[in-house]
């Protein structure tokens, strides 16, 4: 049992990481589609709505919330919950925590859905592309210590996600100059 409710679990993160990687580009798209004339505008604005609230409520949270149901079914069936506080389990603790800052990014999407669905474009496609790069900030560390676990160097790991954060910010600036040009 423990076997399968591990593989629905990674089924569900892969899902749930998916729409929130695709939600945002929509994010972006609908954010563009702002600076376009009439009729276009208004077409696009009504096709990214149906698109955005299909992926949001039809498989992003759904994804979410069985992840969330699933991880602990698996962390109690694999005794996991056992060693959280010992030595061997401190990259479990460490996971936990960037899955619930994960869970807040989720919920600032959750923001920008809603805010998008009033017709309310706060932030520039520029800002929402380096927004939707936080979700693979939090891939990273989330499968590297699911992964490694103990054995992980926590010196290299930090150095590592830093060194990741910077190539991803900086690949973020090189296309937007590639994009003014």
């Amino acid at each position: 049992m423990y076997a399968y409710l591990k593989a629905l679990h990674i089924i569900f993160i892969v899902t749930w990481f998916a729409g929130m990687f695709y939600i945002v580009r929509l994010f972006i798209y609908n954010t563009e589609a702002e600076e376009k004339k009439e009729p276009e505008k208004t077409i696009l604005h009504q096709q990214f709505s149906i698109m955005i609230k299909r992926l949001w409520l039809g498989i992003t949270w759904p994804s979410a919330i069985l992840t969330l149901i699933l991880g602990p079914l698996v962390m109690w069936k694999g005794y996991w919950y056992k060693t959280i506080w010992d030595d061997a389990g401190k990259w479990l603790l460490i996971k936990l925590i960037f899955v619930v800052l994960l869970y807040m990014y989720h919920f600032s999407l959750h923001g920008l859905y809603k805010q998008q669905a009033k017709g309310i474009f706060k932030y520039s496609s520029q800002k929402l592309r380096v927004w939707n790069e936080v979700a693979t900030i939090f891939l990273v560390p989330i499968v590297m210590l699911a992964s490694v676990k103990e054995s992980i160097s926590w010196v290299w790991g930090i150095v590592g996600l830093l060194a990741f954060v910077i190539v991803l910010m900086s690949a973020i600036k090189i296309y937007k100059a590639i994009r003014k040009k």
